[in-house]
């Protein structure tokens, strides 16, 4: 069983990061205790969300880690939402806003082709700006979103508010 508050102690907070006002959730050192990161990988894969989908889309960059781990214990496979520049060949984009700025993400349009029914994977879950933007991505090409898992949701910004399918956050603040 997955020890809720020694995951929680695993999570460092940065006051003021990347800038004034924000307390950045940082998660790399779930990774950093391998017994707790699986443990939480098999937790987040059996997830019915996972379940209900044919594929995961994990977003950049600390989305990929657990969104991959999550694609080899389900054996789902996987598709990466990218920031600006990062992917060759022909791209689906999408802009969106952060609580600390403004940024775009992009799909490679063949990486979409194969499947209908996607989980979103991501590291947290704030204001909901950059799952909003894969959201769009996806459903303005017909796919439909089983959910979104992330490891961390911040309450109090009320993402989850701002999207209209299931969420499972492993831990909240």
């Amino acid at each position: 069983m997955l020890h809720m508050k020694k995951l929680k102690e695993l999570i460092s907070t940065y006051k003021d990061y990347p800038r004034t006002g924000i307390e950045f959730k940082d998660v790399l050192g779930i990774i950093q205790e391998p017994e707790i990161f699986k443990e939480l990988i098999l937790k987040m894969s059996s997830s019915k969300i996972i379940k209900n989908a044919e594929a995961i889309i994990s977003i950049d960059a600390r989305g990929f880690i657990f969104g991959s781990a999550i694609s080899l214990e389900a054996s789902k496979p996987m598709i990466v939402a990218r920031k600006p520049g990062k992917l060759p060949g022909e791209l689906l984009s999408q802009e969106y806003s952060l609580e600390y700025g403004e940024n775009s993400l992009s799909i490679q349009k063949k990486a979409l082709q194969k499947y209908n029914s996607y989980a979103i994977v991501d590291d947290l879950l704030a204001t909901g700006g950059t799952v909003n933007c894969v959201s769009k991505l996806l459903e303005s090409n017909d796919k439909e979103i089983a959910g979104l898992l992330v490891v961390v949701e911040l309450m109090k910004l009320g993402g989850r508010f701002k999207l209209n399918f299931p969420i499972e956050s492993s831990i909240t603040f």
